[in-house]
């Protein structure tokens, strides 16, 4: 005899088959999309099933929990032993691509919760890019380092590079965090306490970065906190903008706050404990309260690649602004200044390349386009070595800014040719950019 099942029921069992690894659609939020998505993990939540899901080929920053109304079960490929996934019911075998930059979580039980440390302690036995042992200053106040440094957590390489071989966690652990007027929601993992990520916000000083666990901490802690600007030197600042130069090794408790608080915004950024090695320029805004921060980014003290960032960032309520741009022009202006070249640590993420080529366009044309009018009807000559000691970058830069433009000729030698279309938009983009850093400003 042969029972009738309708197709609520089928989809019911099948959801009660799905596993860490399946792929499926699932809806997106506020449209009828359902792109492919592989399910991270899989929890229970007051009787209700819910799945972490990874849009395939998206942003991690969309990740989510979703409940079972949002799986379209019908479409189900479920993993298999050797790294592929099988359409049920077909025999068939797809392979599963492999996605370097996100590597596979670390199995987790119902006693057995996301841990930052326990994480990290895996990323330490990765290669590293140094090995140093990190001290602390005899002037830290002991407990506090205690809780700001857990005995094995993030050396920060600063980094906006893919990480191929570091063991990370794919999942969000933060639900919500508070810095100053504004409430934050994080895009990705940051390796804070354990204690803390249980929390459902995380209360962060603006002015030094420490995090506490409630409102009432923090306001303890602000009547306690003498800092009204990041620690370390200020070495530029017009009219209520600001920089300030701080040392790995002398701020390290800062640099490890910053770290961490950074990670919730940057997917490709390893963290390590040391941060000795590095150095980082904190940009911020002045109001009658103190020195707000804006975003940062670090460099090597000593790089063998001429690398003059490792990690950029402008925190999110400051995004669309014209920071980061500012940011990416401040870390060049330190390069005239020292008399080098130097690039961002490659290779750049996609985000990183984008806001990079978009700096480098409007830098390198503005050269080209001012030399023009100033040699009126003559032919204009310039070679890409004077571009690079005009605008400190680096000569590949330079070269793959041009093609990308298509704007380099083969014609007895090389030569740029200019249109309008593109002096215009060049001219549209600078009018847009109503701050710029002012040489004359730097005190480096």
């Amino acid at each position: 005899m042969i029972e009738k099942h309708d197709d609520k029921d089928a989809i019911c069992d099948s959801v009660n088959s799905l596993v860490e690894g399946c792929r499926l659609p699932v809806r997106a939020n506020g449209t009828d999309d359902w792109p492919l998505a592989e399910i991270i993990s899989v929890k229970e939540d007051q009787g209700v099933k819910c799945y972490y899901v990874h849009f395939v080929d998206f942003n991690k920053r969309l990740d989510k929990w979703v409940t079972e109304d949002y799986l379209d079960t019908r479409k189900v490929q479920f993993p298999g032993r050797d790294g592929t996934t099988t359409a049920p019911g077909t025999g068939a075998v797809t392979p599963k691509r492999q996605i370097s930059s996100r590597p596979q979580s670390p199995s987790i039980t119902s006693s057995e919760q996301i841990n930052g440390t326990t994480v990290l302690q895996a990323a330490l036995q990765k290669k590293a890019a140094r090995k140093r042992k990190s001290t602390v200053p005899e002037n830290e106040d002991s407990q506090d380092a205690k809780m700001q440094n857990p005995p094995s957590g993030p050396r920060s390489t600063g980094s906006l590079v893919d990480h191929h071989d570091d063991v990370v966690t794919r999942m969000k652990n933060v639900e919500l965090i508070e810095i100053g007027k504004h409430r934050i929601k994080p895009w990705y993992f940051s390796p804070y306490p354990q204690e803390m990520v249980n929390l459902p916000c995380i209360y962060i000083c603006e002015f030094c970065l420490k995090y506490c666990k409630s409102r009432k901490c923090l306001e303890r802690h602000l009547a306690k906190c003498n800092l009204r600007h990041p620690p370390g030197i200020e070495i530029y600042r017009k009219d209520s903008l600001s920089v300030f130069k701080i040392d790995g090794r002398k701020n390290r408790i800062y640099a490890q706050n910053l770290c961490l608080l950074a990670k919730l915004f940057l997917d490709h950024k390893t963290l390590y404990y040391d941060t000795e090695p590095f150095l980082f320029y904190v940009m911020t805004e002045f109001d009658d309260r103190g020195f707000h921060i804006v975003g940062y980014f670090s460099k090597e003290k000593e790089s063998t690649e001429d690398y003059n960032v490792a990690c950029i960032l402008t925190l999110p309520q400051y995004q669309r602004k014209g920071y980061g741009k500012l940011l990416i022009e401040f870390s060049y202006e330190l390069s005239k200044f020292e008399g080098k070249t130097g690039s961002p640590e490659k290779p750049l993420s996609d985000l990183g390349l984008l806001s990079y080529r978009s700096y480098w366009t409007h830098t390198i044309l503005d050269i080209l386009i001012n030399l023009k009018l100033q040699t009126r009807n003559e032919k204009p000559q310039i070679t890409i070595n004077e571009i690079c000691e005009l605008t400190s970058i680096k000569k590949e830069d330079v070269m793959s800014t041009l093609t990308n433009l298509n704007l380099v000729y083969h014609h007895k030698g090389q030569c740029i040719l200019l249109n309008k279309e593109i002096i215009e938009q060049h001219r549209t983009a600078m009018e847009k950019r109503t701050i710029r850093i002012d040489p004359k400003c730097l005190r480096a």
